[in-house]
Parts: C-alpha cells; structure tokens; sequence
C-alpha cells in the first residue's frame, strides 16, 4: 500500500505544489479544510480518484484525529497569512496551529513531521542579521505587534512557532522532525490551485512579490537575491519524509534558496528582453541594491547530506522567474475578460 501523508494547508500556492509532486511519486495525500473549502479542493483533485482524499475540520487549533488514521507522515505548511489572519492574533494561532497538528500525529503514531517554516526566522531582515540555521531572528514580538506590519508579525509568528516547535521535538525524540525555512518563492501555479475571482481577493502568495514588478508603480522590495522556485520548496519537503535520522546528521533545520541571485534591476531588463510588450509597465526607479543585499547562505553539503539534494537539482533563475511571470499574466487574461482590471497587491 503506498504511504498516506496528510497535508496541512493544501489548498495554498505552495501545498498544492506539495499536493501534486506526492502523487506524482506515487504518495495518497490526505488534505483537511473547513466547510465548502474541503468540497473545492477534494474537486480539484478528483482526477486522482483514490489517491487523494479531505476530511472536514473546524479548524487547525481544534481536533482532527479522523484526519490521521493510517497516515505514516505529515507535511505542515498551513500558517496565518499577512492580510488574512487578524495581526494581534497571528502569534498565537501559529504557535497553537503548529504544536497541535504535530501533537494530534505524534498521538497517532506518526513518526515523521515535515513543517514550512521560513528564512524570517533565521534573520532579521531590518537589522540583517543572522544567516545559518543556528540563528534566531531576535525581533521582539511586542515590538512587531506594535508595529502594526503585517510582515514583521509574520516573521515572529513563524520564528514564535517554530521555537515551540523544536522545544516539542526535543521532549519528542522518536518523533523525526524537520522544517524547511525556504527564502521568497516563486513560480507557475498548479492547475489545482484556486485562481482568484477577482483581483481584490489575489491570494497569489509569495507571487505577488514579483507581480509588484508588472507595475510602474510597483512595490520595491529586494527580492530576487533570496528567493527560490516554489518547485523546489515543495520537493524538498517531500525528501525530507526520507531524510536520515537525527541522531545521525543533528537538528534537521534547513535553510533552502536558489543558487542563483539576480537584483531587481536585473530582473526587470530580463523580463523587458523575454517579454518586449510589457516594456512598458515594468515597475521605474527601482533604487540599487543594499551592500548587504546578498544571496541567502545555504550550506549545501549538509542540504545534500540531510535531502539528497544538489544545486544542479534547483530550476535556473531564468526558469522561474518567466515561468511566474507568464502565469501571473495568464490569471490577467482570465480578469480582463471578465471586465475586471488588474491591480498590484499591496505587500
């Protein structure tokens, strides 16, 4: 019988990668959503008949054991989103989210736990600091809350989260545990993702860090040397259900990123050469890279030693970034002919 793994968050840009490359590699997938969301995404994968299957729950805080049975492993990537969940209680529903998903499995016997965490929680972005899985973003959550940025109340949600997460493994050692703390991902959606209705309700994820790029009036932030395809994130969780042991390679954190780094202003004339008609739409005054706007440090002799998984199995930047670029412009068509007008999301 093929291994069920249970997906937490199936329905998002990158569990629904996660979703189809399990099933690709002949996994059964068992996703969970509340309400009408579990009829939509059990229709989205109905083509798999068997192989995929939901179960109804009230919320990622609440009880789900019929969600677990006869599942050997769980891939946790459900978290509050910045936009979504209110910010003073996205701290805490992601702490609470995280410790009782992987409490419910490790009470039926599921003995491998795979969890998205983030590159947020190794370094503070604002101070710059931090770079190897041994660091912590030090940002203070009082500091964040009061912040009133969706951004900062992320990070320290995932990096709140993520502490209680290994506190819990330790206490927890039959119990294999890894997380993945990817950088900013990118790249084409799934045909079983959700495509918004609507361009007020754009819930293109990480995306939408690029798609700021397709407007002259776009967002600057300094993307595209941290990031990596959304592909790669969610073959890495699927290697890391078969990664060692702990006790033979240590704390399985890993950080994750592409090997390749292009700035903004790189980025832009690539997509104005590959794409000539969009020339003039492209986002203006993109200001010059940061000194300590650098590529994200990975050591990837410990990423092929814990994952199996080498630079040359990462999709070249030049990949992702058309990829994502004509799929944010294929979701443009389908709002146009709706009469809708696209517009960039704030971020």
């Amino acid at each position: 019988m093929p291994e069920l793994i249970l997906v937490t968050g199936a329905s998002g840009f990158l569990g629904s990668h996660i979703v189809v490359q399990l099933l690709e590699k002949g996994y059964h997938v068992r996703g969970v959503a509340r309400g009408a969301k579990a009829d939509e995404l059990s229709a989205a994968y109905a083509s798999y008949g068997s192989a995929f299957s939901v179960v109804k729950i009230t919320g990622l805080n609440d009880p789900f054991p019929d969600a677990f049975v006869g599942v050997s492993g769980l891939i946790h990537v459900a978290t509050p989103m910045p936009g979504v969940a209110p910010i003073d209680e996205m701290v805490q529903q992601a702490i609470d989210g995280t410790l009782n998903a992987i409490i419910q499995a490790e009470k039926a016997g599921v003995k491998k736990v795979v969890v998205t965490s983030s590159i947020a929680t190794v370094k503070n972005m604002a101070a710059g600091t931090g770079e190897t899985d041994k660091d912590w973003n030090p940002m203070p959550a009082e500091y964040a809350l009061a912040s009133k940025q969706p951004m900062l109340v992320y990070a320290v949600s995932k990096t709140l989260s993520e502490k209680a997460l290994w506190d819990w493994a330790e206490k927890h050692p039959h119990v294999e545990v890894t997380t993945l703390n990817p950088t900013f991902f990118f790249g084409p959606f799934t045909p079983n993702f959700p495509i918004p209705a609507e361009p007020k309700n754009n819930n293109f994820s990480t995306n939408n860090i690029l798609y700021n790029v397709l407007f002259r009036d776009g967002q600057y932030i300094p993307i595209a040397t941290r990031y990596i395809d959304v592909r790669d994130v969610a073959a890495a969780h699927i290697a890391a259900l078969s990664s060692p042991p702990t006790s033979q390679v240590g704390r399985k954190r890993m950080i994750i990123s592409s090997p390749s780094a292009w700035s903004v202003k790189q980025l832009v004339a690539f997509v104005r050469e590959k794409r000539p008609e969009l020339k003039d739409r492209l986002m203006e005054n993109i200001p010059e890279p940061a000194p300590d706007d650098v590529p994200a440090y990975v050591d990837w002799d410990r990423v092929k030693l814990v994952l199996g998984l080498s630079k040359e199995d990462f999709k070249p930047i030049e990949t992702t970034m058309l990829e994502t670029v004509d799929a944010l412009l294929a979701v443009e068509k389908v709002w146009k002919e709706k009469g809708l007008e696209p517009a960039r999301a704030a971020w």
